[in-house]
C-alpha cells in the first residue's frame, strides 16, 4: 500500500467519523428536547429519511443546514461538532 492510499483511507475514515459524531450529537440533542425525528425534519423542512441519514452519519450536509439544526435544537453550531456532549 502506498502512502497515497494510506492518506486516502485515513481521510475517508476521518470524514466518516466527523459525520457520525455530528449525527450522534443531533440525536442526543433532539431526544433531550423530546423531539421525534419527524418533528425535527418538519421544523427543518427536510425529508425524514434525509434526517435519518444525517443522524446515522451516512449523509453529507451543508453548513446552512447545520446552522438550521443548531437553531432548532437551541445550541451553538459548534456543539454539533463536539466529540462528547
Amino acid at each position: 500500500m502506498t502512502i497515497v492510499h494510506v492518506f486516502i483511507l485515513r481521510w475517508q475514515y476521518d470524514r466518516g467519523m466527523i459525520l457520525k459524531n455530528i449525527g450522534n450529537n443531533i440525536v442526543f440533542l433532539r431526544k433531550k428536547l423530546h423531539l421525534r425525528q419527524i418533528d425535527l425534519a418538519t421544523a427543518l423542512e427536510i425529508d425524514c429519511s434525509y434526517l435519518s441519514g444525517i443522524e446515522n452519519g451516512k449523509r453529507n450536509l451543508s453548513v446552512l443546514l447545520l446552522n438550521d439544526i443548531a437553531t432548532v435544537l437551541e445550541v451553538p453550531i459548534q456543539d454539533l461538532f463536539k466529540e462528547k456532549i
